[in-house]
């Protein structure tokens, strides 16, 4: 069970990972007359997601196994996708909204994982990143006019 923990963590390293990145290329490339607005809080998005990521590989190395460290790890772990959008802030915004509803989810599993290894150092951990992304899932859902209520599924590999 400590072994299906530590694979779930991975795939939510990759995907955090892949989502810091994203927030940052938005953070560089947004446009338009709220560029400042939208500057900033991409970037409280990537510095938030970036915050997470070493816990999230201490927490494999806890339960003993070596954490992906690698781009082509991360790649082929995320269930992210990467959309290439314009520099328009909605648009952004909206992938971002998408992206934040799978982390909270991939996340609850993890979570969920980590109770029933009886890891409550790691469940804690994760409840405050699960918090941390509603947080954003209703941010975010209030910039572009979605009901934060309904998350998006995306199947994990």
């Amino acid at each position: 069970m400590h072994q299906k923990l530590a694979e779930h963590l991975a795939v939510c390293l990759a995907d955090t990972v892949t989502y810091k990145f994203i927030a940052h290329g938005y953070h560089w490339n947004v446009k338009g007359p709220e560029f400042t607005q939208f500057h900033d809080f991409f970037a409280t998005l990537y510095e938030d997601a970036d915050s997470a990521i070493d816990p999230l590989a201490e927490n494999i190395r806890k339960l003993g196994f070596d954490a992906p460290f690698t781009l082509e790890d991360f790649a082929s772990l995320t269930c992210v996708s990467v959309n290439p959008v314009s520099g328009d802030p909605i648009e952004m915004s909206s992938n971002l909204y998408e992206i934040n509803c799978h982390l909270k989810e991939c996340l609850t599993k993890a979570f969920d994982i980590a109770n029933a290894c009886n890891e409550q150092g790691i469940a804690n951990f994760l409840a405050e990143r699960i918090d941390q992304h509603a947080k954003w899932v209703w941010q975010i859902g209030t910039t572009i006019g979605a009901d934060s209520t309904v998350i998006t599924r995306i199947e994990f590999k």
